[in-house]
């Protein structure tokens, strides 16, 4: 059982809230009983700092022949990153039936194709490891899901039944394919719930065995030494006919229990939600403090990617000014890219359609492609924009020009400035261009960013100081060394927007103790642009230089000139 009644209090105010009918104190055995001798590991005194980073990267983007894909992603990052990437997110690495590891199939094991929890376990010694909980569905070849057609348990009442000619026309989902699955069972023709695909079943969570069977997945990873767990797809956990089924009280109210049951078993354990919807929803999983310790920052990299393709930081600046500071103990997790494609509905009410259109005109010319779910009215709309990141920046909408690395290493630049961790897709990290040929072999949009690589190949290009993989890796890699010695790039130091002209995209960001200020400052546009340092506050006693640069600024007064896309981290402390 918990160490206190206030422990027990607070497990037992989660239960009656999700299970109303059901006997809360022997819910409250039942999970005691799940973590019963587990170690609980010495709760950390920082959680994190300017210092972390996340890599994100299937277990087998990287591989070497005769060598197992878990280890050769872990020679990656010994030989090439070193610490200058503190965590690694492993996407799933269970068997899976489909969505490249998201429909799992046995979330207690590792796919043999990648290696073992040994592997898993090595990459955790010397990088924070964070995994994937895919907690909202299975799949459809999973011993629940069989279990359940054959109407045996585990799995008889883990799945979500819908009579036929019930209204589900208010039901938000990102994918246009029907919402429902018509199965055979034991007790006749059933329809089961599919959010995302038919292979791809959605839990049914009023039914506490299915919660038990994921508080032991959650052990099982906490044993292997996760310490960042990904709540996926968490927005669409809870289901009530009638209603949106997206974001409803009991999801929020799971997210809470499980907070809970990580900060009094796990001390240190960061929970992180997974919710690619507009951003005044996303921010509601910091909760009061008890939900999520991070959240991802969806909006970031839709709004980024416009700002570099339109030459202005308008929207960006908007959108960054309504940014709340994450509270107290939490923060954001802030990205670019993704295993997905870029999220176009975090962008909803930030960038005007035609200036989506725009956008998403010029990332069909870089090769890209575009995803669409359904609308309520039976319409269709892009709610996925698939590309590499590389690629998407290759051109404004004005069409091509010869500022593509710095363009990208701009968009780079941003998202390690700005409050929060950064986290880089590994294909971002080496430049990667778009993998049409994968498209063509799986028939799926989001295989463009998912390239598998030999390893040897990238390693020889990452030694070529003329390839763009070199160009942008290695100079990725000197400004994270860089940023990781600034104070005022702690996930929860200060940040306030600054107001220059549209073409400077800027925000100064101060240390937890006022000591160091750091004044970034971007160009968002293939034209050199003047700065005049007056409109920063440059403290008068202090002596103010340019972190990347190395060059000093002795005229507070005086005007900079800041090249195509070029950052200046302009600070009072070396």
């Amino acid at each position: 059982m918990p160490e206190s009644s206030a422990l027990q209090e607070s497990i037992q105010h989660h239960l009656q809230f999700l299970y109303p009918q059901e006997n809360h104190l022997q819910l409250l055995k039942q999970i005691a009983a799940i973590f019963a001798d587990y170690q609980k590991p010495a709760s950390p005194n920082e959680i994190w700092s300017e210092q972390d980073a996340l890599l994100i990267s299937y277990g087998d983007t990287l591989l070497r022949e005769g060598e197992r894909p878990l280890e050769t992603l872990q020679h990656f990052l010994k030989e090439k990153v070193g610490q200058t990437i503190s965590s690694v997110h492993i996407l799933p690495f269970s068997p899976f039936s489909s969505d490249d590891g998201f429909s799992v199939i046995d979330y207690l094991k590792i796919n043999p194709k990648l290696g073992d929890w040994e592997d898993v376990a090595e990459i955790g010694k010397e990088h924070r490891l964070m995994a994937d909980l895919v907690i909202n569905h299975t799949s459809a070849e999973s011993e629940w899901f069989q279990n359940y057609l054959a109407g045996k348990s585990p799995g008889k009442g883990y799945f979500i039944e819908v009579d036929e000619g019930v209204d589900l026309t208010e039901v938000v989902r990102p994918r246009a394919s029907p919402l429902l699955r018509h199965v055979e069972t034991p007790e006749g023709p059933k329809s089961v719930w599919c959010t995302f695909s038919h292979d791809q079943i959605d839990l049914n969570f009023r039914n506490p065995e299915v919660l038990y069977e994921f508080l032991r997945i959650i052990r099982r990873y906490l044993e292997e030494g996760v310490q960042i767990i990904r709540l996926d797809a968490i927005g669409y956990l809870w289901k009530e006919i009638g209603t949106t089924c997206i974001h409803l009280p009991e999801t929020h109210e799971m997210v809470r229990l499980l907070r809970t049951l990580l900060d009094i078993y796990a001390p240190g354990t960061i929970l992180i939600t997974e919710t690619n919807v507009p951003n005044h929803e996303n921010l509601t999983y910091f909760g009061n403090t008890n939900e999520a310790h991070m959240i991802y920052n969806f909006s970031l990299a839709p709004l980024l990617l416009h700002a570099l393709l339109a030459g202005t930081s308008k929207h960006l600046k908007t959108w960054l000014m309504s940014m709340p500071p994450a509270p107290v103990g939490c923060t954001y997790l802030n990205f670019t890219a993704s295993h997905d494609g870029i999220g176009m509905r975090p962008a909803e009410g930030l960038i005007s359609e035609p200036e989506q259109a725009e956008m998403i005109e010029s990332i069909r010319n870089a090769g890209g492609l575009c995803s669409t779910r359904k609308l309520s009215d039976g319409s269709e709309k892009v709610y996925e924009i698939n590309v590499t990141l590389f690629d998407a920046l290759k051109a404004t909408i004005q069409g091509p020009d010869n500022f593509h690395i710095p363009r990208f290493l701009c968009s780079q630049t941003i998202m390690m400035s700005l409050e929060g961790i950064p986290a880089f897709y590994i294909h971002s990290l080496l430049a990667t261009p778009n993998d049409s040929k994968g498209v063509e072999h799986t028939g799926r949009f989001r295989s463009i960013n998912r390239k598998q690589l030999n390893y040897d190949e990238i390693s020889a290009e990452l030694d070529n100081p003329s390839s763009s993989h070199a160009k942008v890796f290695h100079e990725i890699l000197r400004r994270m060394k860089i940023r990781g010695q600034q104070p005022a790039f702690s996930p929860n130091a200060t940040q306030f927007t600054l107001h220059l002209k549209p073409h400077f995209f800027a925000f100064w960001r101060q240390s937890v103790n006022r000591q160091q200020s750091i004044f970034c400052v971007n160009n968002l546009t293939s034209k050199k642009h003047k700065l005049q340092l007056s409109q920063l506050n440059l403290i008068s006693t202090d002596n103010w230089f340019d972190l990347l640069s190395e060059k000093s600024l002795q005229n507070r007064t005086g005007i900079v000139t800041l090249e195509p896309y070029q950052t200046m981290w302009i600070t009072n402390r070396k």
